[in-house]
């Protein structure tokens, strides 16, 4: 149970485990909250900056123990880096998740955030509860050996007036909402295969959309087989585990028939073993996250359950493995797809195009009027772009620039690639009307977009690919190692702001 609690009292009264801050980098780095605390501390602060101990470098952490002129057992400074670049949002998460992660190390599972009086607003309110509730994930779920960290439970922040508690409290319970969406996101991305099949996947989805409110159709295989979609059957033939399509939709009271639906469809391989284009195995055991792009459109549409946007919101999550058993398609076999175009299986491996083939089409079926897709899709995203931009490709520049700035707001990065008709060649087929890989090795990450623009037709659409950002090879200040829930606080912003005008 996580809990938080606002207060007004002065920082140096505070009795608490730990009492966290920043400071920022500069000639005189008491600017900011720093600069209250010293007053506090008989400039005792100010000293450890002379000496060199504290500089506010981005990342930096310095713990003092029983501080003079406080109550607090711990006074924790995290380095925020220069001021010119500091972001309420952005940098007070990623601060709190600092924060967390350290102190939580330290077996310390309370502590308060001091914001200083700048900087008490109810949007940094809002970034220091997601930051603290990111930061609790814990990928190790599965450890029982008594190692794994406990989580930050309780949290208090000071500096808040009464007179705004109201629309702070409401921030607070929006940054939780959001945070443990992405959390819920990660989660599903962090689960072996063999505890996570698509039958498994429906099951979890199923559960969450009967919590939140969210109206549920899933798909089995005679249903999909009812609906022709060729291509999604073809990528789960080779298991023993059949598909499922996942179909969630949120519909505020307001929604009259007619009007725009905003259409989120997600990749949910939930094993990839490449099927007979085999992959090698040197690192193959991560292919259970690469149902991240359906994970991320569950942990979106539910914050959206409870925040409550006023248009209409149906995601699709098709559902699948991809073995190589007898029954597994081969290259060069001939699919077709619900949309009825005929596509040459050139690569098995390019298995997560197909089943969001048949997800597009359906989605367009059920009315959406605008598309974003999600997918875990190409390496050649990652030679592009390593892993910290997602791959962006979208065929209605409005549509597009609305969806990046909401990126920029969530703090999230994505950067636009090409997906104009001059690369439609490459995935041209001497047999069917399309081909599942493109010629060559060039431009791999568009050739697959390409293919995807195929089953989209004049409807507005963006294509997110995932492969390079939704695992962290490594730990972050405010993040631990493995599956990261990427672009769920960017579609839940955009979500609530959708323009269909845009």
């Amino acid at each position: 149970m996580f809990t938080v609690k606002l207060s007004s009292e002065a920082p140096e009264l505070i009795e608490a485990p730990a009492l966290a801050t920043w400071v920022f980098e500069q000639s005189n780095p008491l600017d900011g909250p720093l600069a209250e605390l010293d007053q506090k501390a008989g400039s005792r602060l100010k000293e450890l900056v002379e000496a060199g101990e504290l500089t506010g470098k981005a990342g930096e952490t310095l713990l003092l123990h029983y501080p003079a002129g406080f109550k607090t057992q711990r006074l924790l400074l995290l380095g925020a880096g220069k001021p010119k670049k500091f972001s309420p949002a952005i940098d007070v998460r990623q601060l709190a998740g600092l924060a967390t992660r350290f102190l939580k190390a330290r077996k310390v599972t309370e502590f308060t955030f001091w914001l200083g009086r700048d900087h008490a607003t109810p949007e940094a309110a809002q970034a220091v509860v997601e930051g603290v509730l990111l930061a609790n994930f814990d990928p190790a779920s599965y450890r029982t050996n008594g190692k794994k960290e406990k989580p930050v439970a309780d949290l208090q922040l000071v500096g808040f007036d009464a007179k705004n508690e109201k629309e702070v409290a409401a921030a607070v319970q929006r940054g939780q909402v959001i945070a443990e969406a992405q959390n819920f996101a990660r989660e599903l991305a962090n689960e072996p295969s063999n505890r996570l099949t698509p039958r498994l996947f429906a099951e979890r989805a199923t559960a969450m959309a009967r919590d939140a409110g969210l109206e549920l159709d899933v798909l089995d295989e005679a249903r999909l087989r009812e609906l022709k979609m060729g291509a999604l059957l073809s990528v789960a033939q080779g298991s023993a585990e059949p598909p499922r399509l996942v179909v969630l939709t949120y519909t505020p009271p307001t929604w009259k028939h007619g009007q725009p639906i905003l259409g989120l469809v997600g990749k949910g391989i939930t094993f990839d073993t490449g099927g007979i284009s085999i992959k090698p195995s040197d690192g193959m055991e991560k292919m259970k996250y690469d149902m991240a792009g359906g994970a991320t459109m569950a942990g979106a549409m539910r914050a959206l359950a409870a925040l409550k946007p006023a248009h209409k919101i149906i995601a699709l999550i098709p559902l699948a493995e991809n073995m190589p058993g007898s029954r597994a398609q081969k290259p060069g076999d001939v699919q077709i797809a619900m949309s009825g175009k005929s596509i040459e299986v050139i690569n098995t491996d390019a298995e997560g195009r197909l089943v969001l083939a048949d997800a597009l089409t359906y989605a367009r079926q059920l009315g959406a009027t605008h598309l974003i897709d999600a997918a875990t899709l190409t390496g050649a995203v990652v030679v592009a772009l390593g892993y910290v931009n997602v791959g962006t490709f979208g065929n209605n520049q409005k549509f597009l620039d609305a969806f990046l700035a909401s990126g920029r707001a969530a703090g999230e990065k994505f950067w636009v690639l090409p997906v104009d008709d001059d690369y439609r060649d490459n995935i041209k087929s001497a047999i069917a009307d399309i081909q599942n890989v493109g010629k060559g090795r060039g431009g791999g990450a568009t050739n697959a977009a390409i293919f995807l623009k195929e089953f989209v037709d004049d409807t507005p659409w963006i294509h997110l690919d995932i492969a390079g950002t939704a695992w962290l090879e490594e730990a972050k200040p405010g993040m631990a190692k493995g599956p990261s829930g990427v672009a769920v606080r960017t579609l839940i912003h955009f979500a609530e702001h959708f323009s269909p005008d845009a």
